[in-house]
């Protein structure tokens, strides 16, 4: 805040034109802004990150209690942020702790989302989301949402895991129209190295926890995929589908202008 804006801040406390609170808000608010982040004690909340990076601080929601996720979501929307809260499997008490905010969650993604309009599309193309299996589908749905959430056009394609190959050449034509490709598979992981063959565009790996003993988690399917003998296929790590999203917005994003231009 400027040294005139200051001064005429206190003179209309002064005269009592302006709440003392409200003049108390407007000085933490510049404050904020200049040093980057909000600080609430228990988190200090990044609103610089849209300035660097086109996106704004993503909250990660295990872990944190509900008031401490109303806390930091309360703090980047008052701010003029989107605001994506993910893994959140039990909405209510944040919803609770949010009320009057235009909080919307969505089941399948497992994501809280606080913005007062859409998200205005600024990917170049479109990312497509692969699931092997139905019982992959929430991973893959994490990805598709923080996906267009971030400013993308994205489509989805569901259960074309290589143990039935058919359904997934039956949409060679989406996938080679798709700008980047986000692959969620479990059991073997196969299925990234499969669609990374067959495609001249990105491809991206998720690895989930879904199958059987010798899946470990989720650690053979990781392992599969990061051995690809398909060139030039990227890994994220298990379950990961916010950060195969955040990844392919990168990929998606027009080229960043010469300094020419």
């Amino acid at each position: 805040m400027k040294p005139d804006a200051l001064h005429a801040l206190l003179r209309a406390v002064a005269a009592g034109q302006t709440p003392p609170e409200a003049a108390a808000d407007r000085i933490a608010g510049a404050l904020d802004a200049r040093r980057g982040f909000v600080d609430l004690d228990f988190a200090k909340v990044d609103i610089d990150r849209h300035r660097r990076r086109g996106i704004p601080e993503v909250v990660f929601g295990p872990g944190k209690a509900p008031a401490q996720v109303a806390g930091i979501a309360r703090a980047l929307y008052v701010r003029g942020q989107r605001v994506l809260v993910t893994r959140i499997d039990d909405p209510d008490p944040v919803l609770a702790e949010l009320d009057g905010l235009p909080a919307e969650y969505d089941a399948d993604a497992r994501c809280l989302v606080i913005q007062d309009e859409p998200t205005p599309i600024t990917g170049q193309g479109t990312i497509l989301v692969v699931a092997a299996g139905t019982s992959d589908r929430p991973v893959a749905a994490e990805a598709a949402k923080v996906a267009a959430l971030c400013g993308n056009r994205v489509e989805a394609l569901h259960d074309v895991g290589v143990a039935g190959l058919h359904r997934l050449l039956a949409h060679i034509d989406r996938l080679r129209a798709a700008a980047v490709i986000i692959v969620v598979a479990g059991m073997e992981g196969a299925l990234p190295s499969v669609v990374a063959g067959l495609v001249d565009r990105p491809v991206i790996g998720v690895p989930t926890s879904v199958g059987y003993g010798a899946n470990l988690g989720g650690m053979t399917a990781l392992l599969s995929m990061v051995n690809s003998c398909a060139a030039g296929l990227t890994v994220v790590n298990i379950d990961n589908g916010f950060g195969a999203a955040y990844a392919a917005t990168l990929m998606n994003r027009a080229p960043a202008p010469t300094p020419e231009q």
